[in-house]
């Protein structure tokens, strides 16, 4: 009588060689878990329409609870913000700026 094979916890590679089973990346679990959430969503949405749910229709969007003036300072400096900066910067600081934001892209990090 013969024993039974042992279960495999490798992969076959060439010329019996062995490779053992690649493990998922963070990223991956993150999409996989991004991926089920979604689709619990979608499940909810679908067995709400079904069931006939009401939900938020287009014609009533929500309303606006920002402070108006608020709003207002904000768009005045953002049109002007960059540009601004830019003109009262000299040559050199800007370069300074500029390879200190290089550096900082092209750093290794641990």
């Amino acid at each position: 009588m013969e024993a039974p094979a042992p279960e495999r916890t490798c992969l076959p590679g060439k010329a019996g060689q062995n490779q053992a089973m690649p493990k998922p990346t963070a990223a991956e679990r993150d999409a996989d878990e991004s991926l089920a959430a979604a689709r619990r969503v979608l499940a909810h949405v679908i067995e709400a329409t079904e069931r006939g749910v009401p939900g938020p229709t287009p014609e009533q969007p929500s309303p606006d609870t920002r402070n108006a003036a608020a709003v207002a300072l904000g768009k005045l400096g953002a049109s002007k913000g960059g540009k601004a900066r830019a003109e009262s910067l000299s040559k050199a600081e800007r370069s300074k700026i500029a390879r200190n934001a290089a550096r900082a892209r092209w750093i290794v990090k641990e």
